[in-house]
């Protein structure tokens, strides 16, 4: 009998520090969601749709864990800066997004790494801990033949000295470099590389019992091998989901009024 996921339980059990979020940044029309369609399909849609925000749930059996990622598609506009802050609070891993023939977004990626190092900050603010967050900026559409409007020694100074960023000039549309630049971001973030689409065995939800170690016998399951399943229907957690998420992540109990106060300053 095949076991269906009830997407809104954690019926996995799976432990805080094998829980994980990956948030994508940028301007609109960067390409921000094709790159997680990739991540997550393999695919590439030719028609644009504008993202409010969009929110997907994949989890991972690899070398006998089970890891959740939660994916956080972001809109290019944010008229509601709290949100924004929260975003950034609960993400563990960032993609910033820009395109290379388009100065202003990566302005705005400049600015987004600027905003994600001081939000994260206030949470260390009493640890007195340095901030290190993984991420990878990306010069989406390389396929193009455009005029290019950033030039590359305005990106090395960008990352220049961070040793917790990476940069990687991709195509979204042929898929250039997107498995290497996600094959980085785990690496950076000492998560398993396996996560990167090229790296582990795509299975369908029917197979979900092999995130309880149950299956391991049939011809089709090894235990030594990676799997990634698509969570269906994966739902937003609320925003005191997310505050409760970073006080077990982050910082613990004993700075939750700090940690709120990040997010509503």
């Amino acid at each position: 009998m095949i076991k269906k996921m009830s997407p809104p339980d954690n019926e996995f059990d799976i432990p805080a520090k094998n829980c994980y979020r990956m948030v994508i940044l940028g301007s609109t029309k960067v390409g921000k969601t094709s790159i997680v369609s990739r991540f997550l399909t393999g695919r590439f849609d030719e028609q644009y749709t504008p993202t409010i925000e969009d929110f997907h749930r994949k989890f991972y059996s690899i070398r006998g864990a089970v890891y959740q990622l939660d994916i956080l598609d972001t809109s290019g506009n944010h008229p509601f800066p709290a949100m924004r802050r929260l975003s950034i609070l609960t993400g563990d891993v960032f993609i910033l997004v820009f395109s290379l023939d388009n100065k202003d977004s990566f302005v705005e990626v400049q600015r987004l790494k600027q905003q994600i190092f001081e939000t994260k900050s206030c949470l260390k603010s009493k640890t007195k801990e340095n901030v290190d967050v993984p991420l990878v900026i990306c010069g989406n559409k390389l396929d193009r033949d455009f005029y290019r409007e950033v030039q590359r020694d305005e990106i090395e100074q960008l990352v220049a000295g961070d040793r917790s960023c990476a940069y990687f000039e991709i195509s979204a549309k042929r898929n250039s470099n997107v498995d290497l630049m996600f094959q980085t971001l785990f690496t950076m973030a000492k998560l398993p590389y396996e996560m990167s689409p090229d790296l582990h065995r795509k299975v369908s939800v029917q197979y979900c019992d092999i995130l309880h170690r149950k299956n391991l016998k049939s011809k089709k399951i090894k235990d030594g091998d990676a799997y990634g399943i698509v969570a269906p229907f994966a739902r937003r957690p609320s925003v005191h989901s997310d505050l409760m998420y970073i006080r077990e992540k982050a910082i613990g109990g004993g700075q939750a009024k700090d940690k709120e106060r990040c997010v509503i300053s």
